[in-house]
This record gives C-alpha cells, sequence and structure tokens, in this order.
C-alpha cells in the first residue's frame, strides 16, 4: 500500500508540474550534442558547450551531468577541454563516453594544430573525470574535415567499435584497449537503400539541400547501439535544407545498413543541427537530442532535450514529437541527504562554476530568479532546512516555496556577508508550515534594500532535516 501511495503522489506530482517546462533539460549552458550513458543505475550525460554570439560552432570544452531520475539533473562541471589536449588548436565538437572494465573512454573531435579535423580520446577512472589526454596524439587523424562526431559502441562479443564521420561515415574495430586499433579504416558505401538517399559525384551539400526530391541523407552524428539483437544506427539526416534524425537498422554492427525513415522532423528546433542518441533506462526508452528553444540560442546555442518513447512492436522507432514539457520522473529525491545546489530540474537567473576547493555551485544569482527541482519526497515531515552559502556582501535572501514559484513558503534564509563569494558557509531555519508526501521545491531568490539587477550570493548544497 505504501509503495502505491507514493506512486500515486508521484503521478500527480508531474501531471501538476507538467504545465511548466522541462526541456531543454539544463538552462545554466548551452548544451549541444548529448551523448547518455548508464553507469551502476545511474544516468551521465555528456555534452558540449555551445559559446552564442559567434556565427560558427565556437566550443572549448564538454560537460558532464547526472540525473538518477531523469527529470533532476547534477552539475559536474568540465572535466575536460582543448587544454587537455596539447595537439588540439580549436573546435571542441561532438563526443559520446563509454564504460570498459571501470575505465570512462570519452571519444572527442578537435580541430589539430595542422588545422583538420581528428579524433582523440580522453580516460578518467570515474563518470564524471578528471579526464586526461590517453595518448598525447590523435586516435584518428587523416588530411579531411570527415573526422567528427564519434560514437563508440561494446557488442556483446566484448569487440568495440568506434564510427565517425561528416557527409561519409567511417568504422573501425578498436582493440580492447580502447585506445588504439590494428585494423583498416573501412568507409560505409553511401545508398538510397542504407541512409534514404545518395550524393551524386561532384554535388555539394549546398546543391543537394536545394534538391527537394532529395529527400534524406546521412549528413552526420551517428549513434550506434543495440536492442534485441538488431543494431540500430541514427544520425542527422536532412531534410526541407535542415538537420533532422532519421535512422537505418542491421544484423551486423558494420552493415549492410537499411534505411528505415526519419525519428524527429515535425517540428523546428530553431537550429539547422540535431544531434543525439538513444537509450534505455529503468524499462523506459528515452532519445537525447538538441534544440535552440532557450533564450538566446539558435544554431550556435544549442541545449539537450530529452523525449520518452515506445518502440513499435516490430522494433521499429515512431515519429517522435518536440515537447516543452519533457519527462516526467522515474524516482524521487530525498531530501534528508546532502543536494547538491546544481541539481535542479530548471532554472532561471543564475548558472554554475566550479573551483578547486569547492567543486561545482550555484552561482550569478540574481533578484526574481529560482532553482526548481522535481519529485521530492518529504515523507511524514521535515523541521528543519539547511543551504550551505556564500555572499561577500550581504541582502541576499533564499526562499523555499512548494509546488509553485508562488507556492506555500516553508523556509527562508537572509543570508548575510561570508567572508567572500567562495566562503560557503552553512545557514538553517525552521520550517515555518507543515510540510509531508511528494512534492517539486522551488529555491526562489530575493534580494533586501539592494541595488537592482545585481549579485545576490552563491549556493553550494542544502539539506532538510526530519521532524
Amino acid at each position: 500500500m505504501k509503495n502505491i501511495k507514493t506512486i500515486l503522489a508521484l503521478i500527480a506530482c508531474s501531471l501538476g508540474s507538467a504545465v511548466s517546462a522541462q526541456n531543454p533539460v539544463i538552462q545554466t549552458h548551452f548544451t549541444p550534442d548529448p551523448a547518455p550513458m548508464i553507469y551502476k543505475g545511474k544516468m551521465y550525460l555528456y555534452t558540449g558547450d555551445d559559446q552564442p554570439g559567434f556565427d560558427f560552432y565556437t566550443m572549448t570544452k564538454w560537460h558532464v551531468y547526472s540525473s538518477d531520475d531523469m527529470v533532476n539533473w547534477t552539475d559536474h562541471g568540465s572535466p575536460v577541454s582543448l587544454e587537455s589536449f596539447s595537439w588540439a588548436r580549436d573546435r571542441a565538437w561532438a563526443a559520446q563516453c563509454v564504460e570498459r572494465n571501470g575505465k570512462f573512454y570519452w571519444y572527442i573531435c578537435v580541430q589539430t594544430v595542422d588545422n583538420n579535423m581528428a579524433i582523440g580520446v580522453a580516460v578518467s577512472d570515474s563518470p564524471a573525470g578528471p579526464f586526461k589526454d590517453a595518448l598525447g596524439k590523435p586516435l584518428v587523424t587523416t588530411a579531411t574535415w570527415d573526422n567528427i562526431d564519434p560514437t563508440v559502441f561494446i557488442d556483446d562479443d566484448g569487440q568495440a567499435y568506434l564510427y565517425w564521420g561528416n557527409s561519409k561515415l567511417f568504422y573501425v574495430k578498436l582493440n580492447k584497449d580502447m585506445t588504439s586499433f590494428n585494423g583498416k579504416i573501412t568507409e560505409i558505401p553511401q545508398s538510397v537503400e542504407a541512409f534514404g538517399g545518395m550524393r551524386r559525384p561532384g554535388k555539394s551539400d549546398e546543391v543537394l539541400q536545394k534538391q527537394e526530391k532529395f529527400d534524406d541523407v546521412y549528413v552526420e552524428g551517428p549513434w550506434l547501439y543495440k536492442r534485441n539483437k538488431q543494431y540500430y544506427m541514427m544520425y542527422a539526416g536532412m531534410t526541407n535544407r535542415t538537420e533532422c534524425l532519421s535512422y537505418a537498422t542491421s544484423a551486423s554492427p558494420t552493415g549492410p545498413w537499411k534505411y528505415q525513415g526519419k525519428i524527429m522532423t515535425d517540428q523546428p528546433t530553431n537550429s539547422f543541427t540535431n544531434h543525439g542518441g538513444i537509450i534505455d533506462y529503468k524499462g523506459k526508452s528515452y532519445l537525447f537530442y538538441h534544440n535552440a528553444l532557450l533564450p538566446n540560442g539558435g544554431s550556435y546555442g544549442r541545449s539537450t532535450a530529452i523525449e520518452e518513447f515506445k518502440y513499435n512492436p516490430d522494433g521499429s522507432i515512431p515519429k517522435i514529437k518536440i515537447t516543452k514539457e519533457g519527462v516526467n520522473p522515474v524516482g524521487t529525491l530525498n531530501p534528508y541527504q546532502r543536494n547538491e545546489a546544481e541539481t535542479m530540474a530548471w532554472s532561471e537567473k543564475c548558472t554554475t562554476s566550479e573551483n578547486k576547493k569547492t567543486g561545482v555551485y550555484v552561482s550569478d544569482i540574481r533578484t526574481g530568479g529560482y532553482i526548481k527541482v522535481r519529485a521530492v519526497d518529504f515523507g511524514k515531515g521535515a523541521s528543519e532546512f539547511s543551504a550551505s552559502v556564500a555572499a561577500g556582501i550581504d541582502g541576499g535572501i533564499l526562499e523555499v516555496h512548494l509546488d509553485d514559484v508562488k507556492g506555500t513558503k516553508i523556509a527562508q534564509i537572509e543570508i548575510p556577508r561570508t567572508g567572500g563569494w567562495e566562503e560557503f558557509k552553512t545557514l538553517t531555519s525552521k520550517i515555518s508550515e507543515s510540510v509531508s508526501g511528494i512534492h517539486d521545491v522551488y529555491f526562489v531568490f530575493q534580494g533586501k534594500n539592494i541595488t537592482a539587477g545585481r549579485k545576490l550570493f552563491n549556493f553550494d548544497h542544502w539539506s532538510f532535516k526530519k521532524k
């Protein structure tokens, strides 16, 4: 009976919060090219880092996030960047991380010092890093710009495959060390049967985009995975002069591939590109992709979004719609343990920063902003709220509301100077209203007698005390 009550409360909480946005799932940074990975029951998300305001894809680092419930995402910062690779010159583009034998291999692509694109690999003992260059040189490098968007898959027999490519699709079999290969690089033939369209010799992408009869074609962003003994290759295709998500299937990880159609095409993403990953988690199937629907977004300011879907009985992937609501929680959050402030379902008027002493924390907090955390299970009740905060000057107020940014206020902390913006102190407040069961929690930022728009405080972690 207890489990049934918990499930019903969780459903009610989810329905109540569905009126507000959940997609894109990260709001503190632009996070293109999402690559999901599961490790020890936790979902990890590896992304790029768009820097808007430029007229090209200008990225210098990658990010890691994680979640136990698919809605509250913890920011683990940027454990690898262009500076991690002595041979890298520019452009930290799409990447994917996989685990093997307790080590984590993050395959990245960058522009090299000789002005080509190359694929490298960083390694770590933890899914959240820190990562370091595993080779001190590229893993795949040729005099071309086709070496982008790596995807890696380890088959049931232990053989690992690395696919990549822009306009052309390549693969190689990796050795067990995951940082080398002995066989030759193989190019997958492009054909109507394999990828829905075929490039004609001498035809540029620009020409192909103008040919309306040229409906879909492999462009970039491959994502290889296996389900029920069938191999799936999702990729960024081309339709109506912009990228869509399409896929092909095969009985083998090396093909031949059979084109199956488009997955996501029916709504504009506000971005020329799309790039994604598909994964199953806690009995549900999810599509990770990016769009440019955050404020100030665009083709060079893209953000990760997630949609749940169900495979058709024959294993095919249905058309998937873009939603603002995103996905529902598949678990609850325990408020009676330390929770990082950078664990968020939604946020406004704040970002995240990191340093060696504290790690990642919420920063640049402004009046009227907030952090939303979904499906918090208070059980039979809470008596006290604690928050670790830092402020160089006083005037900031941290309010705790239930179920809405203007919902019932259960706690409030007035934040004094703590000795500096990175000198964190834990402050407490008694719970002013009875609270039990499952709720969305809003940490609302207010100012008291301060100049409008100025920074209020930094926020590291929080917890509640049981009644």
